[in-house]
């Protein structure tokens, strides 16, 4: 067996660089949490909420008792194992979530990864008490979003540099006329703003 080469010059500083970078990016998550840490109030800005019913708070204690949050994320809490439900209230309709929570594949219209028939993880929850469905479809219905968060089905309202950019870039000029951007809200006579001008 041969003896190890030592490193070349390059190498080293190759090695050296890398281990800068690795050096400064443990630096910074520190200090960010350090700093986060410490902060009075959430570092960005909250954008899912929930006001829950007598009905949609038993659904919350349902969602947990029946191991839901071992793969979901609700109210903040919970894994990311599985899709994070915050703002699902605004997605789809109370029908449509205990529809889904029935019969998963048939609603969804697609194979799903843990809901649906056994030897699927989830397959149990389609066979709970018809009571104890209605109430965690009541719970999810109730996790709203704001308009502009990532778990809302809209962009916020009002014009945007980066998304006008990205449409006059890319959008077709058919799509332009045949589309109306929802950011805007109907204006007198149900123009949409701007379009009174042109």
């Amino acid at each position: 067996m041969g003896k190890k080469q030592p490193l070349r010059q390059g190498e080293k500083i190759l090695f050296g660089i890398f281990g800068a970078f690795m050096a400064a990016a443990v630096l910074a998550y520190i200090g960010l949490e350090m700093a986060r840490s410490r902060m009075d109030r959430p570092m960005f800005p909250v954008r899912t909420h929930y006001n829950l019913s007598e009905e949609g708070r038993l659904g919350s204690v349902a969602f947990r008792k029946e191991r839901c949050t071992d793969c979901h994320r609700a109210m903040r809490n919970g894994t990311n194992m599985g899709l994070d439900l915050d703002g699902i209230g605004s997605r789809r309709s109370k029908a449509w979530l205990l529809a889904f929570l029935k019969d998963p594949e048939k609603t969804y219209g697609a194979p799903t990864v843990d809901h649906g028939a056994e030897p699927k993880e989830a397959a149990y929850v389609a066979r709970l008490p018809e009571q104890e469905l209605e109430r965690i479809a009541t719970f999810l219905s109730e996790l709203k979003a704001d308009r502009g968060s990532a778990a809302a089905p809209e962009p916020p309202p009002g014009r945007s540099t980066f998304i006008d950019s990205m449409v006059k870039v890319f959008a077709p000029e058919e799509w332009k006329q045949k589309y109306r951007d929802v950011r805007q809200e109907a204006g007198p006579g149900g123009q949409q703003a701007g379009e009174a001008g042109r």
